[in-house]
């Protein structure tokens, strides 16, 4: 006897929901732990709307794709939301993509991402998909706008890039916090609204930062601005030459203070947060102190301008910042006490 629509639904959902905790940990590099802090349907939300990102991100960063391929998953994708076909065109599209194994898994199973989407309240969903489309446009116009890989000239074309990649994340948490936490009323949102993208974007750029030569190696895209390059005799194409390290460590300093910049703001916008939030700050200070961490490490590197190379901080570090992000967490003299701790040096306790 064939199952009842109703349970068959029910069924759909929970596999939806079990996929989407179990792909977290292989996709998320540092708000695994806060996600899962997040309560109910705020939770929900976030877990969703980041695996939306990473689908997205995922498809920008395919290396050897047609630009105008990239463009109609793209547009596909934004349709699924609505469109049984439109999901299945973007399905097949997907499944020829290089890249991460587990970002790659993730994206072949966007139905069962929105599947467990589509449970959630409406203007929760709506939050979501607003600053997600934002994004995907975003990414479409810079993917055919550099068919060969991304390459960004200028320094505005770099922010505008970080806007769409990672400011849109800062507004559209932001706008979640407003609606599912009783804390964060009208005035505290306004406040939060004014510095939630450099939140963001302090995390982006932190990233790009590190990751400059996987970027160029694995990705085929450069984010470092050929202006800045080119001002210390250097171009994109030479940004790994060994001979040139010390120049294209010097093309990075302008980014660098950028960084330090909204790091700074991204703090102050953690200590808006009220206390009452403890989950919500709880998911904004380990990804802060690690950006932090990296910065400080970063400034006397090069090893992110050598092929295969990169900037990380300790396990040793990241594990004792999480301990003790969480018991200072509510104070806010302790974070600032923290946060100008790891700007100095390494921030360990005796882990083996």
């Amino acid at each position: 006897m064939p199952l009842a629509p109703a349970v068959t639904d029910a069924i759909i959902r929970k596999d939806a929901a079990r996929f989407a905790q179990a792909i977290l940990p292989g996709v998320s590099r540092t708000f695994a732990l806060g996600i899962k802090a997040l309560p109910g349907d705020l939770g929900h939300a976030v877990l969703d709307a980041y695996l939306l990102c990473r689908i997205a991100d995922t498809v920008e960063d395919a290396p050897d794709m047609d630009p105008h391929r990239k463009a109609a998953l793209f547009d596909d994708f934004l349709q699924a939301f609505d469109s049984a076909d439109a999901l299945r065109r973007f399905l097949d599209g997907v499944q020829g993509l290089r890249g991460n194994e587990a970002h790659l898994t993730l994206t072949q199973h966007t139905d069962l991402v929105l599947t467990h989407f589509s449970v959630l309240p409406l203007a929760t969903r709506a939050v979501v998909r607003k600053w997600v489309t934002e994004m995907v446009v975003g990414m479409r116009k810079f993917v055919l706008l550099y068919p060969n890989g991304i390459r960004i000239q200028t320094v505005d074309e770099y922010k505008e890039y970080c806007y769409y990649v990672a400011g849109t994340v800062g507004y559209m948490l932001t706008d979640l916090w407003h609606e599912h936490s009783s804390s964060i009323g009208a005035k505290r949102y306004a406040v939060l609204r004014e510095r939630c993208r450099a939140f963001a974007e302090a995390l982006q750029t932190v990233n790009i930062l590190k990751d400059v030569a996987e970027d160029a190696e694995q990705e085929n895209s450069v984010y470092i601005p050929e202006e800045l390059l080119r001002a210390e005799g250097s171009t994109h194409s030479r940004i790994l030459a060994p001979e040139l390290i010390a120049s294209n460590r010097a093309a990075l300093a302008e980014l660098i203070q950028l960084a330090w910049h909204d790091l700074d703001e991204a703090r102050t916008y953690l200590l808006l947060i009220p206390r009452r939030a403890v989950s919500i700050r709880l998911f904004c200070m380990l990804p802060l102190l690690l950006a932090y961490a990296t910065l400080r490490d970063l400034v006397h590197s090069t090893a992110m301008l050598t092929p295969g190379g990169s900037v990380k901080i300790s396990r040793r570090e990241v594990k004792s910042l999480l301990m003790t992000g969480a018991m200072l967490v509510m104070s806010n003299a302790g974070v600032r006490w923290l946060v100008g701790r790891v700007r100095r040096r390494a921030f360990t306790w005796g882990f083996a």
